[in-house]
């Protein structure tokens, strides 16, 4: 269960909030829905906007009662609420798990490992926690007082054991005792040890502002760790310097520019075509350079473009599309409202800071050096996987 209300305080509609492409309400729908053992995945909100992104993203949505929805409300009231809903319905769960949507970095093996501790019966209630070597203090009579260490003794960190902090990220339950004790922590309470570099919780606009940051090195991890990940979308926009091009141009005495384009990213237009998926190159650029480069590649191109975003939204009305199924490569600052409005923000390897935040996926190709081709790659390894046929390759 996760708990989304749209009353937070410190960063208004904070669930709503996009981490690396992706709502917060959507990233924690979508780490539940890979974790192993999870069955069911329900947000309990009172916000219609976010109820609408958690059933884009997978989610059985349970609306909140004005009298659990408040500052002051438990997460405890909100997880009990959606139990009885599901009890009135006739599901009863073995394991509960409570989520928390302000931590986007949750690691779905983690949770998933948690879930297993209580359904083999080795836990009956765990949660996340990090590891720590601070050395900790409290007051008291006006005075500092060590907190779990001698203050007279002083190891090096690799010498000392580790306390843990309670990550907020999520609590795995045997339902039967949560609904006993009325509270998360009961009979044998478990740890499950994540990363702490895991574990930033999202409370005011620094803290969004340092999971933005880093969001592409998450991204970029988990690309490693389990490979590309295919972009599964109807439809392609792309800017075009900076992603067709390497953003440089050369000018001659008589001010006509010239740009530098790759044949890949041309083969992988190509192959889009032959797939019949949608493609668009949307710039504000005024040089015929970049009409003349989508008739090269067939394609659709709407130039000289001062609001992309509203160019953006025509473009995709005009054609019937969905945004959540659209894909935007950018690479500058002047491609953000563009990227806002679409499922899939791409940036590519050598965009702006704040373009890089904003994405969900982080090309490894810069612009103008096959960076094209890399989506165009990855749209069709997406439709190879589900089967769609016409692929032309």
């Amino acid at each position: 269960m996760i708990p989304a209300r749209g009353g937070s305080k410190g960063i208004p509609l904070k669930n709503l909030e996009v981490v690396g492409g992706r709502t917060l309400v959507a990233r924690a729908v979508e780490t539940a829905l890979a974790a192993d053992g999870v069955d069911l995945v329900v947000v309990s909100t009172d916000h219609d906007e976010i109820a609408a992104h958690a059933r884009r993203a997978g989610a059985r949505v349970v609306a909140r009662p004005a009298a659990i929805a408040g500052d002051t409300a438990s997460s405890e009231s909100a997880v009990l609420h959606v139990l009885d809903e599901l009890a009135d319905e006739g599901t009863q769960p073995l394991v509960t798990v409570l989520l928390q949507a302000t931590s986007p970095f949750i690691d779905a093996a983690a949770l998933a490992r948690a879930v297993h501790r209580v359904l083999d019966d080795t836990d009956d209630a765990v949660l996340s926690a990090a590891p720590t070597h601070v050395f900790t203090w409290r007051e008291q009579d006006g005075r500092a007082v060590a907190v779990g260490h001698d203050a007279a003794v002083r190891p090096r960190r690799q010498d000392r054991t580790p306390l843990f902090a309670e990550t907020g990220q999520f609590y795995a339950m045997r339902t039967s005792g949560l609904r006993s004790a009325g509270h998360r922590f009961f009979g044998r309470v478990g740890l499950e040890v994540v990363d702490p570099a895991t574990a930033v919780e999202i409370d005011s606009p620094d803290d969004l502002a340092i999971v933005r940051a880093l969001a592409p090195r998450f991204a970029a991890q988990q690309q490693t760790a389990t490979g590309v990940e295919p972009i599964d979308v109807d439809a392609l926009v792309t800017d075009f310097d900076g992603v067709h091009t390497d953003d440089r141009a050369l000018v001659d005495r008589d001010g006509h520019e010239h740009v530098r384009v790759s044949r890949a990213d041309g083969m992988g237009v190509k192959h889009l075509r032959r797939a019949g998926v949608p493609m668009l190159i949307l710039s504000t650029e005024t040089d015929p350079v970049v009409s003349a480069r989508a008739r090269k590649l067939g394609v659709e191109c709407l130039q000289s473009v001062e609001d992309k975003a509203a160019a953006l939204r025509g473009w995709l009305d005009a054609h019937g599309l969905d945004p959540s199924r659209v894909a935007y490569v950018g690479n500058d600052v002047n491609d953000l409202p563009a990227l806002a409005l679409v499922g899939w923000p791409v940036a590519v390897a050598d965009a702006r800071p704040q373009v890089r935040a904003v994405a969900r996926i982080v090309l490894d190709a810069p612009g103008g050096a096959g960076a094209v081709r890399e989506v165009a790659d990855r749209i069709l390894a997406s439709r190879d996987r589900a089967g769609v046929p016409g692929v032309g390759r």
